[in-house]
């Protein structure tokens, strides 16, 4: 029963859409989520063999034989090639709130987590104990990177580290601009880190709406982002959409179920057919 090869990949294909469908659909009020979308690759063995050879019908009295000629098609098989996030942009719903950020473009914000250096879309800050600028998951917000200069003739300048970035808020009322600059009370203090990528598909999530980039040469010198204040981004997944999407993906996969036990029956009847003799 190799054919039962066929059927089975097509249901762990299935499987693994439902699963990233059910995540986009849990993650559809979570402010800044991306949603996630899966490619197939189908495997076909006529490929392997070229496209010139004719259907074999033989010339001569026709036996149950003749009427199996697979070509090979017991071998051919799908799978989930990988995932891609989609970073479409989010709707941007007005919060009033002073401290809700939103960014539109495709820049995120450069935040400093337990981990190192993460980006992401989530701009639902808040003030932690210490006066700092922080997600809602307490990582604080970094501030636009500056360049020390070396004293030392010769030496490259070196970047200013992420925990030398981290903005501590003083007494006043917080205004953002459009280009990332903190006021407080009318006084610029600093310059919210909004980093765009030249791939953007060469981030990687990491969870909680936060990306790693591991390859520094991917960050762009110019940024044509704006920072909305007062808005929070919604998440980008449709919800009715990937309802939708959902039902159909779980219908396919009942569909292969029953192909597959249509294949476990025939098994089982030849054996206890065959045994019968």
């Amino acid at each position: 029963m190799k054919e039962l090869w066929v059927p089975l990949s097509g249901a762990i294909a299935q499987q693994r859409k439902v699963e990233t469908i059910a995540n986009n659909v849990a993650n559809a009020n979570t402010p800044g989520f991306k949603k996630e979308q899966i490619v197939f690759k189908e495997y076909l063995t006529q490929f392997e063999k070229g496209t010139e050879q004719d259907i074999d019908l033989p010339h001569k009295e026709w036996k149950p034989e003749d009427f199996y000629r697979s070509y090979g098609a017991e071998h051919a098989k799908v799978k989930v090639d990988g995932t891609f996030t989609d970073f479409e942009q989010g709707q941007l719903t007005p919060t009033g709130n002073s401290l809700d950020l939103a960014l539109h473009g495709k820049g995120f914000f450069e935040i400093l987590t337990p981990n190192g250096v993460r980006y992401t879309r989530q701009g639902a800050l808040t003030i932690n104990n210490q006066g700092q600028l922080v997600t809602q998951s307490g990582n604080p917000v970094l501030s636009k990177t500056e360049q020390n200069p070396d004293p030392v003739e010769g030496v490259q300048a070196q970047l200013t580290p992420p925990q030398e970035r981290i903005i501590t808020l003083p007494q006043g009322r917080m205004t953002v601009n459009l280009q990332g600059e903190v006021l407080v009370n009318n006084q610029k203090l600093t310059d919210l880190s909004v980093v765009e990528f030249e791939d953007i598909q060469g981030l990687r999530k990491e969870g909680n709406s936060h990306f790693i980039n591991k390859s520094p040469n991917n960050i762009k010198q110019v940024v044509n982002t704006t920072v909305q204040q007062g808005f929070i981004e919604q998440s980008n997944v449709n919800a009715v959409q990937e309802m939708s999407e959902l039902i159909k993906a779980n219908r396919q996969f009942e569909s292969i179920q029953k192909v597959i036990k249509v294949y476990d029956t025939i098994s089982g009847k030849g054996v206890n057919e065959i045994g019968k003799f």
